[in-house]
């Protein structure tokens, strides 16, 4: 009997393409569904005359694939993920690898690979970006889990990954869950880039009243720039798009936007590890607050805000909103990384940040020119703390500051909300800092809670408590550092 190449489970859209990428790379998928008659429907529709075997139970499946089996699943996260390897592993054998597709939480993932691990079996947690058309023609593909599986299906993941010039933006991230969180982390950067772009519309909407027709292409000469990316660039084509009555189709759509939960995974880390994720969030609770549609309109009708049209030179502030969509992007992707090596370093995992960025290159839906400079920020400097330290990074903030000022300026006085933007100004404004107020907040704490507080003129890590009002008595709370 001809054996696959590999198995999959799943064939909702992620997964149709995905076997559809892999047989057209020569190599032979077995397929099983949930829904059997979907597998009958597949193999005998779009994958008729394919290299690809029908499978109609588990067992089956994996009585297909030659060993060590790996087997694929493009399955629901959460609880799907958990039933599906519940009912695989009564077929399994030692050394066989489960991969795990789908959008997993990465703490799921780092549970699942030691449970497998500790039955003899590999797991492969993997972030799969790019959507549909990414996972048929090539998606960006961030593999961790078990090492000693890598050998195994680093030659498919390899063939059907996008490639960024000759590099394939598929590699190692590292054990357990570093795939899946590496995915978690482009999916924040993604809602970041995403805010970005809608604060951007709405500003040269709103302040400099451009029409559709202008605003596309600005987006496409934006495109021609270090703006250069997927996202930018399907902007431009929104805003071409009509409807058969000849209108604007995105005038039409509510402005009323969804989320996965992904975007707050992120933030959730974020909070977990310490690290000021403020853009991203931002963009999650934008999000969020563009969701409460009729409570929104309620409230814009008690407080009848006017927002006043932008006075001054209409060329001049649509440049400055590009300097400053520039520059707020740099913080995003800088906040993202600084995540990374955050967890990196919690986790135990070795974390090679430059080649991320190269695996998100291509393929995915944060593509740009961009990533280009982050790789190249971290052969520079392997150890970079934060990408806004590197030279390029550094002096593109130094040329936009000045215009992302003017644009942070323009929309807090004129009412037009932009989270990402002024909160990554912000950020930059505290992280360049060298004094903060902190020094008050810890005499608060101290004051109120007997928290302690370090001392300018003593060395880091030595706590001082103070009885600030002369009642209070000598002992203090635990000290601790964050």
């Amino acid at each position: 009997m001809k054996k696959a190449d590999i198995g999959l489970i799943g064939l909702a859209v992620m997964g149709e393409n995905l076997v559809m990428n892999m047989e057209s790379r020569g190599f032979c998928v077995a397929v099983y569904n949930r829904s059997v008659s979907r597998v009958d429907q597949f193999v005998g529709g779009r994958a008729a005359g394919k290299n690809i075997i029908a499978t109609h139970s588990l067992e089956e499946l994996a009585a297909s694939v030659s060993r060590p089996r790996k087997i694929f699943l493009m399955v629901k996260a959460g609880s799907p993920v958990d039933e599906t390897i519940e009912k695989l592993l009564p077929y399994l054998e030692a050394g066989d690898i489960v991969i795990d597709g789908g959008n997993s939480h990465f703490p799921d993932t780092m549970r699942r690979c030691a449970q497998l691990e500790a039955k003899g079996l590999l797991y492969v947690g993997m972030g799969v970006s790019g959507g549909e058309e990414g996972a048929l023609k090539g998606p960006s593909i961030m593999p961790g889990g078990s090492p000693a599986a890598w050998e195994h299906v680093k030659p498919i993941l390899q063939a059907i990954c996008a490639r960024a010039g000759d590099s394939p933006c598929c590699d190692w991230v590292g054990e357990n869950g570093a795939g899946h969180f590496v995915k978690m982390v482009h999916n924040g950067i993604e809602y970041g880039d995403m805010q970005l772009i809608c604060e951007a519309y709405q500003l040269l909407r709103d302040l400099a009243g451009l029409s559709n027709d202008e605003l596309s292409a600005v987006f496409t000469e934006w495109n021609k720039t270090e703006l250069d990316s997927y996202l930018i660039e399907i902007t431009g084509s929104i805003f071409q798009y009509r409807e058969a009555n000849g209108s604007h189709l995105v005038d039409s759509i509510l402005d009323a936007a969804g989320q996965k939960g992904t975007g707050k995974w992120t933030g959730i880390a974020a909070l977990d590890e310490g690290v000021p994720l403020t853009l991203i969030g931002e963009a999650v609770f934008a999000r969020c607050l563009s969701a409460m549609k009729q409570e929104r309109t309620e409230a814009a009708e008690v407080f009848g805000r006017n927002v006043l049209p932008y006075q001054g030179d209409r060329t001049a502030f649509i440049e400055d909103v590009r300097g400053a969509l520039y520059a707020a992007k740099i913080i995003s992707y800088a906040q993202g990384f600084a995540l990374m090596r955050a967890a990196a370093g919690t986790y135990g995992w070795n974390l090679n940040y430059g080649s991320i960025a190269l695996m998100w290159r291509g393929g995915c839906i944060i593509r740009s020119a961009f990533l280009d400079r982050i790789k190249q920020a971290y052969d520079r400097r392997g150890d970079l703390a934060n990408l806004i330290l590197d030279p390029y990074f550094k002096q593109a903030l130094e040329q936009y500051l000045p215009a992302w000022r003017r644009v942070a300026a323009a929309a807090v006085s004129s009412g037009v909300p932009a989270p990402a933007m002024t909160s990554a100004l912000s950020y930059f404004d505290g992280y360049t800092c060298e004094r903060l107020p902190a020094n008050l907040l810890q005499a608060q704490r101290d004051y109120f809670g007997a928290h302690t507080y370090e001392r300018i003129d003593r060395p880091r890590g030595e706590f001082f408590h103070t009885n600030w009002t002369g009642e209070g008595g000598s002992t203090s709370a635990q000290s601790y550092t964050v």
